[in-house]
């Protein structure tokens, strides 16, 4: 015997469609003893047990008619729990019309190809005109919230200047899932990276942890000690002489700068990147004029995420996407043709 619910008709995704109700819920046998925030998570379905942990602190929960107030209190069989969950509430964020690339959409995520220059999420700097605020206005009322939230749900971010695929989910469920495939790295990605010089061997694994720079608390490091395990596995795909190098990245961890971090401290830092690469390479001095001007002048990372692949988070469907570099990273290439070995 399971536990009864007693919802409205709209029950295929209560953490969804449920926002403003009351779900109801009475306890079988076989949950005694579980936890009440485990019981209400796992019967609901959709809401994680944080999330219910968080509104039962919150009041928003109550056993046989009376206030449940800890959320590891004990469940009791035959008892009539139910939860309200809260409206979800406007997004800080504004909606802004920015225009987007969208490659894949349905009721659970949005797959899209970020443009360089586009920064993820509001932060001191940048508090609008990010992905957020466009696809706050894209989705508009098809987003049914996140936490509580009517925001989207960003599961991984790519740097501002870092151009590619992106998925972000647009509900509680799918967030949830995607997050876990994200930190078990149950996904492949795939990154183009153009380097200064030509990595020795042309193929391998960089490892290293990394953490704060010791110095310089607005940039990454590879540390010795407290940094988080990463490890890039790469390789070349081009060559020019030896002055530069297109790389594929394969990340088996996901840490921040990860792949710009690795390749400086190899010795092979990305073209253009303002904060791991600010000494003009060694390798630089191999490329004649205007070729040499124009890599030196690039202004942003060469970096682009270049494929995306993952499980639907609600079908199970296998979905891959891949998208070209940006036209100011194809014409790195096109200027470094007629020196490829």
């Amino acid at each position: 015997m399971t536990a009864t619910r007693i919802l409205s008709a709209r029950t295929d995704n209560p953490s969804d469609t449920l926002a403003g109700e009351t779900v109801t819920l009475t306890a079988a046998p076989e949950q005694a003893g579980l936890r009440a925030d485990r019981f209400l998570a796992e019967a609901i379905g959709g809401l994680s047990r944080s999330r219910v942990k968080a509104l039962i602190a919150a009041g928003a929960a109550t056993r046989d008619g009376r206030p449940l107030r800890d959320a590891s209190e004990a469940v009791r069989p035959g008892s009539t729990y139910a939860l309200a969950i809260p409206a979800a509430v406007p997004a800080l964020p504004v909606a802004q019309d920015i225009p987007l690339t969208i490659l894949f959409e349905d009721a659970d995520l949005i797959v899209l190809d970020k443009p360089a220059g586009l920064v993820v999420h509001p932060a001191p700097g940048n508090q609008d005109g990010t992905l957020v605020n466009a696809l706050l206005a894209h989705a508009g009322e098809d987003l049914p919230g996140i936490g509580g939230e009517r925001r989207p749900g960003i599961v991984h971010r790519l740097d501002k200047d870092t151009s590619g695929v992106m998925v972000v989910a647009k509900t509680e469920r799918a967030h949830h899932a995607l997050s876990r495939a994200f930190a078990e790295r149950d996904l492949d990605r795939e990154y183009l990276a153009l380097v200064w010089g030509v990595p020795s061997p042309t193929a391998g694994e960089i490892e290293g942890a990394i953490g704060r720079h010791p110095a310089d608390r607005k940039r990454m490091a590879v540390v010795e000690r407290g940094g988080k395990h990463a490890l890039t596995r790469y390789a070349t795909d081009r060559t020019w002489g030896g002055a530069c190098a297109l790389l594929r990245c394969r990340l088996a961890t996901g840490r921040t700068h990860q792949i710009r971090v690795h390749l400086s401290e190899t010795g092979h830092p990305l073209v253009g990147d303002p904060v791991y690469c600010r000494r003009v390479p060694a390798a630089a001095k191999l490329l004649a004029e205007p070729v040499r001007g124009t890599l030196l002048a690039f202004p942003r990372q060469a970096l682009h995420a270049a494929s995306l692949g993952f499980r639907h988070p609600v079908t199970g469907q296998a979905l891959s996407f891949s998208v070209p570099p940006p036209a100011d990273f194809v014409a790195l290439l096109t200027l470094l043709a007629g020196n490829a070995e």
